[in-house]
């Protein structure tokens, strides 16, 4: 049977590189684990995030300065890093994944969720709240209600 389409026999072959090379300017991404630890990482990106500790904790300290002088990339470089952390694929300086991802992956997933779900909804409270106590006047028979009208616009 013929593969589909045909080769064409003009074309020119296609550049495979020699195995085991690296691309110019690159490093080879090594299969040994990293010292650093997962639960670590995890809590510097979602705790400190903002201030860069995740990235001076994996040993890139020029990109950790970057995220400290832009207050984690203005909360967006945050959440990538926080997500990147939280998928497996951060790494290390010398390119080398954290070793215990997998055991501790399933708990950093729940905890990250529930405190997200946590915070949606206190706020959601929070707002509900502010909204009505705008209308609200004083509870307390003593309290005139001109003095309340007054506090209210200061």
């Amino acid at each position: 049977m013929t593969a589909y389409p045909p080769e064409d026999p003009n074309r020119p072959p296609i550049y495979q590189p020699p195995a085991g090379s690296v691309p110019p300017g690159s490093r080879p991404l090594s299969t040994e684990p990293s010292p650093r630890s997962f639960i670590a990482t995890w809590m510097f990106a979602w705790l400190l995030g903002f201030f860069g500790v995740d990235r001076f904790y994996l040993g890139k300290i020029g990109t950790g300065i970057v995220k400290l002088l832009t207050i984690g990339g203005f909360g967006i470089w945050w959440l990538i890093d926080l997500i990147l952390t939280l998928a497996g694929v951060q790494r290390d300086k010398e390119g080398r994944l954290l070793p215990d991802y997998e055991q501790h992956k399933m708990i950093a997933w729940i905890i990250t969720a529930s405190i997200f779900a946590l915070s949606l909804i206190t706020s959601a409270i929070s707002n509900a709240f502010a909204g009505m106590w705008g209308g609200a006047g004083p509870m307390m028979p003593w309290w005139d209600w001109q003095d309340w009208q007054d506090w209210q616009n200061d």
